[in-house]
């Protein structure tokens, strides 16, 4: 059995045995996305453990899915029934830090912020930072190309890995990409382990790009009567050549939420907040935060300024990182990760709000607006059935819209099982049968979190 050989190959501790731990391991935060039973969960602490537990899920034909910390919204690293579900998390430690090249050598189990602080002790950062960034791992970012608040300026996490330890799915340990700054021998198969969500391979190692510490950020608010509005302002922007550190909108709905939670008042002045910022040193960041609220003020900003108190300015993008667990606290929350072209932002904006007038459905709006990058939560109360089929309803047109403004179905979170559907509409046959070559030729046996990603695949 399957369960023998894994306890044979691996060290004592590595097997969750107690079915009440095990239960904590079996799906993400995707709280609509279906999950099975996994037949274990093991932890897993070195690459050598990682390849015994993929070549036993070989031999045996048994599914094998991966996690980090659990922190997803797409159901990518939900078990399947009877597989075996792998947790990174204890493969946790930062193996280098190279201020001369500029790199981090990293498990895939490293807290992000774990990461960045380490860094900063240098010297040095590293930019990606999605809003779980307190809690979830390199690893998981990976998997998900996640992106964050400064990533409109700075790029996502595909632009910082330059290379990878990875288990395939034939069970071989190898290595991926480079820590040169240059290198363009072979196919970028780094790259394309990066966004796939374990369906290619089981991370075991994280090389990644650094950056030298930035200059302190000036802060532009600004509130807006709607939704379309700050849309505005975000394409204004865009339109005057600008790009801010961190662009941010955080509507009504979120700010009320953060409110209750909280305690914050930010809900009493603004429909809608949109936050910019810029790091660009000295007069250049002076100049751009100028033009910046000259953007908000020309797009119809009920009140608009540079803030002066950085604790002020913390506070506020402090909401906009509350505003998921603070809406989780409403209700059931479906989450949606579209990205269209930035001078779509406000039709984008304009549709969502159809849609959720349309499907009856409570939709609050948060967003990487310097991207494109929209999050609409469409929040139902537990156990309200009806109410559950229209935010569905919503979720999908949504996704169409978004395909229709020359968009795509997730910017960050990634496909995973909710997004599945919105992949086959988004890709031509011809592109997702690509797709299915390379996940047949990299996991012959079809065992990496099987039912993810590409339908069929």
């Amino acid at each position: 059995m399957l369960i023998d050989d894994l306890r044979q190959e691996l060290p004592d501790g590595r097997m969750v045995e107690d079915p009440g731990v095990a239960a904590g391991f079996v799906h993400d935060e995707a709280e609509w996305a279906p999950h099975g039973t996994p037949l274990v969960v093991v932890r897993p602490r070195t690459a050598l453990e990682v390849r015994s537990v993929v070549r036993a899920c070989v031999r045996h034909g048994v599914p094998l899915v991966t996690r980090g910390a659990g922190t997803g919204l797409s159901g990518g690293a939900n078990a399947v029934e009877g597989c075996v579900m792998l947790s990174t998390e204890a493969m946790d430690t930062i193996h280098e830090i190279d201020p001369v090249e500029r790199l981090a050598v990293v498990g895939p189990g490293v807290v992000n912020d774990d990461l960045r602080a380490a860094c900063a002790e240098q010297g040095l950062w590293y930019p990606p930072d999605p809003a779980s960034a307190p809690w979830s791992t390199i690893g998981g970012n990976v998997a998900t190309n996640a992106g964050g608040l400064c990533c409109v300026k700075y790029g996502v996490t595909r632009d910082y890995v330059l290379g990878l330890e990875v288990v395939t799915g034939t069970g071989e340990l190898v290595r991926l990409g480079r820590r040169t700054a240059k290198g363009v021998a072979g196919y970028d198969l780094a790259g394309l382990m990066v966004g796939s969500e374990g369906t290619l391979g089981v991370i075991t190692e994280v090389t990644v790009r650094l950056r030298p510490r930035r200059e302190a950020e000036r802060t532009v608010a600004g509130y807006f009567s709607s939704v379309v509005a700050a849309g505005r302002a975000v394409a204004a922007i865009g339109a005057a050549g600008l790009t801010p550190s961190a662009l941010e909108l955080i509507d009504r709905h979120c700010l009320a939420a953060v409110d209750k939670w909280k305690n914050m008042g930010l809900s009493v002045d603004a429909d809608v907040v949109l936050l910019g910022r810029t790091d660009a040193p000295g007069p250049a960041g002076a100049q751009e935060a100028e033009r910046m609220l000259a953007c908000f003020e020309e797009a119809g900003a009920t009140w608009a300024a540079q803030s002066t108190d950085q604790e002020e300015a913390d506070a506020l993008f402090s909401a906009r990182r509350l505003a998921y667990p603070a809406l989780e606290r409403l209700g059931p929350v479906l989450t949606e990760d579209v990205c269209v072209p930035k001078a779509a932002v406000p039709e984008m904006l304009a549709r969502i709000e159809r849609a959720a007038t349309r499907h009856d459905t409570l939709i609050a709006n948060i967003a990487h607006a310097g991207d494109g990058n929209l999050h609409p939560l469409l929040i139902t109360q537990p156990g309200d059935t009806a109410a559950r089929e229209r935010a569905q309803a919503a979720f999908h047109d949504i996704i169409a819209d978004a395909i229709d403004l020359g968009g795509t179905v997730t910017g960050e979170h990634g496909v995973g099982l909710l997004k599945r559907d919105g992949l086959e509409r988004e890709l031509t046959s011809a592109v997702l049968e690509m797709h299915r070559a390379v996940k047949a030729a990299l996991d012959p046996h079809g065992i990496l979190n099987p039912g993810k990603v590409i339908a069929g695949g």
